[in-house]
C-alpha cells in the first residue's frame, strides 16, 4: 500500500463521463483520492454522500477530490448522476490504479476470504507527495477525518 512520503503514482483513468483523467494534471492542488469497494452500495453511498455534503468545506481547505472503484464507466455514471456528486468518479475495471495504490487486498467477511478493494483515503500535497493515509475510513464522517488531519 502507498504510504506517507510516496509520490502520486502516474495513472490515467476514465471518469463517469468517459473523459480521461491523468494523475499529472492533478498536481498543483491538494488532492484527496478515496477508494471504495462498489458504487451504489450502502456503505459506499454513505461515504460518497458525506464527501459531497461537505464538499464546500473540503474545497475551502484547498482539496480536490477523486473517487475510484473497480466499477464500469456506466455504473460510475449512474452513481454520479443519482447523487449529483461535485467530483469525478474513476472506473478502474482492470484495477490498474487500484493495484498501483496497493488497495486490492485479501478481505474477510462472514468467515469468507476473498480479494477486494480496501476502503482507503489518500491525501497528497500540492507537489503530489502523500501526506496522509486513512485506512480506517468511517463512512459517515469521511470528510471530518480528512479535515482533522
Amino acid at each position: 500500500m502507498l504510504k506517507v512520503g510516496d509520490k502520486l503514482p502516474q495513472f490515467e483513468g476514465i471518469n463517469q463521463d468517459g473523459e480521461t483523467v491523468q494523475s499529472e494534471k492533478l498536481i498543483g492542488k491538494k488532492l484527496v483520492i478515496f477508494f471504495y469497494p462498489q458504487a451504489n452500495t450502502p456503505t459506499c453511498t454513505v461515504e460518497a454522500c458525506n464527501l459531497s455534503d461537505n464538499y464546500s468545506k473540503l474545497e475551502k481547505a484547498g482539496f480536490q477530490l477523486l473517487g475510484i472503484s473497480g466499477d464500469s464507466v456506466k455504473k460510475q455514471k449512474n452513481f454520479h448522476n443519482k447523487f449529483a456528486f461535485p467530483y469525478d468518479l474513476i472506473a478502474d475495471e482492470n484495477r490498474d490504479i487500484i493495484e498501483k495504490f496497493g488497495v486490492w487486498q485479501e478481505k474477510k467477511t462472514f468467515g469468507k476470504t476473498y480479494m477486494g478493494i480496501v476502503r482507503t483515503t489518500f491525501i497528497f500535497d500540492e507537489k503530489g507527495v502523500c501526506t496522509r493515509v486513512i485506512e480506517k475510513v468511517t463512512s459517515k464522517t469521511a470528510a471530518e477525518q480528512i479535515l482533522e488531519g
